[in-house]
């Protein structure tokens, strides 16, 4: 977590956390069914700040003992389980994930960064909700904030704020011919993984699955123990992280909802097929960016909401390095880019490391969408591109002047060599069924580094 980079420069008179769940963990909290739709198509990354859920709080016996506290609904669902192996998303300064499978469940995840935070609580207003951020005439900003207990409103002044919100937020179901009127028709059949929880639900269902990376393969993969077979896996190309199984057909991705003329609740394939009677359609096809506690910049920093724009290494705002965004590149072992990216900021504000012209950081943005495109590709920091970002990042922190502050640490040969088989270590996870639980160790799955290794001496 960033803010341990920020405590250990030990320049900041004050250093205020605010998160507007009830515990630490941010999307890593599950929330129970998730009251509410969303729109189809949502297409829309400008929406407006999350309304809380009010639940019932247990003394720890599964008793509800009448106090309430806010909760938002989350994409976590039953039985999730990391696709990242624990050795390398834990964080450098506590490996306690080790004690666990391989692929850790979200329930390790979640009590694992309650334990990491515990030394720090002190810091953070939990349930407190920002809801605004603007600049005052004197530059600093000015945060408006909302105890969600109290319904208290209030603001505070701070010179710097870093913006780790995260962006599992607000769902992008895509605008495809006819599907606004087919959902009319046939409410309650298209949803978002947003909403999933557990395969229940889909018992004896034809169901379609829209998107095949890390979580549509995982929820497809529940759904199928329940669902009609073959599950139709509509994708636009193979998955890297798919494991060959009998209960699902690839097919590509939707061209068109089609009216009740063509049949029952029937939609055409983009090869031409035509499916009828589609009990359930699942759009696996990830969530915008989006900062509506920023209304003052939210059209300079979204416009489509496929990625952040005017920033600088995917980090500060060019136009005000005071204003950072940490933990939003995707494809990234988020934990470790984490601490990169907090020692860099730490360090830049703490006036030990100095930017680039403001010029010089457009020109980088200019040349990242020379490379990639102005879309949703610019944050995508594929393998090699991640362990790439994640070196230059701590190259730079390690320029600081002066004495003190935290380093990150660096990635290993042994941990190049894992992230560069991610696919199919997660493949051979998944092939081991229930049998997978017992698993620990990369070793244990077949895969072992110094064994490699020494085949690599001539």
């Amino acid at each position: 977590m960033a803010y341990r980079f920020l405590l250990a420069e030990k320049c900041f008179n004050t250093i205020d956390i605010f998160e507007q769940q009830a515990s630490f963990g941010g999307v890593w909290n599950y929330s129970n069914d998730p009251v509410g739709t969303i729109d189809i198509p949502q297409t829309n990354p400008h929406q407006p700040l999350d309304e809380p859920i009010w639940q019932s709080v247990s003394d720890g016996t599964g008793i509800a003992n009448g106090a309430q506290q806010a909760t938002f609904v989350s994409p976590m669902y039953e039985g999730l389980e990391t696709n990242i192996p624990h050795s390398i998303m834990q964080f450098s300064d506590m490996p306690s994930l080790e004690d666990h499978q391989l692929f850790p469940s979200r329930e390790a995840v979640t009590q694992y960064l309650e334990d990491y935070g515990e030394d720090v609580r002190h810091l953070v207003s939990f349930q407190t909700q920002v809801m605004n951020i603007c600049k005052t005439r004197s530059t600093a900003h000015l945060v408006r904030l909302k105890n969600l207990q109290t319904g208290t409103v209030y603001e505070q002044i701070y010179d710097a704020v870093m913006v780790a919100t995260g962006h599992f937020t607000v769902p992008n179901l895509p605008s495809i011919k006819g599907i606004e009127e087919w959902n009319q028709a046939n409410p309650g059949v298209i949803s978002h993984t947003k909403l999933y929880r557990r395969p229940g639900p889909f018992t004896d269902k034809k169901v379609v699955v829209v998107g095949n990376a890390a979580s549509g393969t995982d929820i497809a993969s529940q759904i199928g123990t329940v669902c009609k077979h073959p599950l139709l896996m509509s994708q636009r190309s193979k998955s890297m992280l798919a494991v060959a199984a009998g209960y699902k057909e690839d097919v590509p991705e939707i061209a068109e909802f089609l009216p009740e003329s063509h049949g029952t609740r029937a939609v055409r394939f983009a090869d031409g097929r035509v499916e009828e009677d589609v009990d359930a359609i699942v759009f696996a096809t990830g969530y915008y960016y989006s900062f509506p506690f920023l209304s003052s910049l939210e059209s300079k920093l979204i416009s489509t909401g496929e990625r952040i724009q005017h920033l600088y290494m995917h980090l500060f705002y060019i136009d005000d390095p005071t204003l950072a965004f940490v933990a939003f590149p995707t494809k990234i072992i988020p934990f470790r880019t984490v601490e990169a990216q907090g020692a860099v900021v730490a360090r830049v504000w703490a006036n030990r490391l100095e930017l680039p012209s403001t010029l010089e950081m457009s020109r980088w943005e200019e040349d990242v969408i020379a490379e990639r495109g102005a879309g949703r590709a610019f944050h995508v920091l594929s393998f090699p591109k991640d362990f790439d970002y994640h070196k230059e990042l701590v190259d730079w922190a390690t320029r600081a002047t002066g004495r003190g502050g935290k380093m990150p640490v660096r990635w290993s040969a042994k941990d190049r060599w894992a992230r560069e088989r991610f696919p199919a270590i997660k493949k051979a996870f998944g092939e081991k069924g229930n049998a997978r639980h017992g698993i620990k160790t990369l070793q244990e799955l077949g895969f072992d580094y110094d064994a490699w290794l020494r085949e690599q001496v001539p």
